[in-house]
């Protein structure tokens, strides 16, 4: 089942516990265009959780690390990932074995044939610069 959530750039600390009511999974694929604001909901997602890191986009490191709580969350971007067989290299298989984390994906696609059944999906569509629709499946 799909849920669709539209709002305001400034609206988006208002939507996230509306979105985690509607996650059921801990591995959260982030899907959209360049620049549609999947860092920006991630970040925000990690304050959420109560993380008193600065979270920011692993662009080039490819993973960050945040404490919560509860575990930790792993934040990937794998933009610049040329095949699936760099994310073995750097051992993602290992990440989603930790049964306390959250781990949200940008760009998974480039890993698709590694996902783990045990995720979600959140895609991001734009309708205007500020204005946006996420999909949760």
């Amino acid at each position: 089942m799909k849920k669709e959530i539209e709002y305001s750039l400034k609206e988006m600390p208002g939507i996230i516990p509306e979105i985690f009511a509607q996650l059921d999974k801990k591995i959260i694929l982030f899907e959209g265009d360049m620049g549609s604001g999947k860092t920006t909901l991630i970040k925000e997602m990690a304050h959420f959780l109560k993380t008193e890191d600065e979270p920011a986009s692993p662009t080039f490191s490819i993973v960050n690390e945040y404490k919560i709580p509860q575990g930790k969350i792993y934040h990937f971007d794998l933009y610049r990932l040329e095949d699936e067989t760099e994310a073995l290299d750097f051992g993602i298989e290992e990440y989603f074995s930790d049964p306390n984390a959250w781990i949200f994906i940008e760009w998974p696609q480039i890993i698709s044939d590694f996902i783990p059944q045990n995720s979600q999906k959140i895609r991001i569509i734009v309708k205007n610069s500020d204005t946006r629709r996420i999909e949760i499946e």
